[in-house]
């Protein structure tokens, strides 16, 4: 495992996040106010923006897509594993939450069949358009939606989505109060947020501090939300696969 690269994930990537960032829309839905906070100095690989004691990473931006696509991502992540616990029907609908190049969006696909649907959703237009040459390269371009969405608003359907999946994404959203608001409403009642993140309780996970989150600290996070802890997957050597549910009838 070439742990180097692991450590330098971020190290001369385009980074969007910044150490002043935007207020939110006007209409938007706001956490309590104790629980955004902000840092003097960013530190290395933070954007300075503090939520519920976490300073938010910053994002990978599509010069970094390579590392997605490694050859030995699945041997060292077991995505294998990963799509085995999402256990996708056909006929699924699944939201691909940074959905970067596509590795786990033509995979899923697959699943969900020509009666299911995709959709890759990204905040950069440069990693749309290699997310829908990669899905052609792989004919499930039919199945793959993208959608260009915002750093507060995934644009998805209201109440139409079975699951929604984010790999490695959360840690990294500028706005995760209101960005996961948006993703709850586009569940269907009964629908899955499904959050993957690098374990922070295990230091031999050769990730960077920022771009780690704890089980715990999700929960603590996902707790102000209208949607309940399931359980956590624990068959991922580096990551932890969390399970929330949105009830039924909402």
């Amino acid at each position: 495992m070439r742990f180097p690269l692991l450590l330098l994930r971020f190290s001369g990537l385009v980074a969007l996040g910044a150490s002043s960032f935007p207020a939110a829309a006007a209409d938007a839905v706001r956490p309590p106010a104790a629980e955004y906070g902000s840092l003097a100095r960013p530190s290395r690989d933070g954007i300075g923006k503090v939520y519920f004691g976490r300073e938010i990473s910053q994002v990978m931006g599509h010069l970094g897509a390579g590392w997605l696509e490694r050859p030995e991502r699945e041997q060292e992540e077991r995505t294998d594993l990963l799509l085995q616990a999402l256990a996708l029907k056909p006929g699924e609908i699944v939201a691909d939450i940074g959905a970067g190049s596509g590795y786990f969006s033509w995979r899923m696909a697959r699943q969900v069949g020509e009666t299911g649907a995709i959709y890759g959703v990204e905040i950069q237009q440069e990693m749309l358009d290699l997310l829908m040459a990669n899905m052609r390269r792989r004919k499930v371009d039919t199945i793959v939606r993208p959608i260009l969405g915002t750093v507060q608003d995934p644009k998805l359907p209201e109440g139409g989505v079975d699951t929604i999946l984010l790999v490695d994404v959360y840690h990294e959203l500028e706005f995760p109060y209101e960005m996961t608001q948006a993703m709850i409403r586009a569940l269907k009642p009964g629908g899955r947020l499904v959050l993957v993140e690098y374990k922070g309780e295990d230091p031999a996970v050769p990730i960077k501090l920022l771009h780690k989150m704890t089980v715990a600290q999700v929960r603590k996070e996902l707790s102000v939300q209208a949607v309940t802890f399931e359980k956590v997957i624990s068959t991922l050597p580096w990551q932890h696969i969390i399970v929330f549910r949105k009830a039924e009838g909402r």
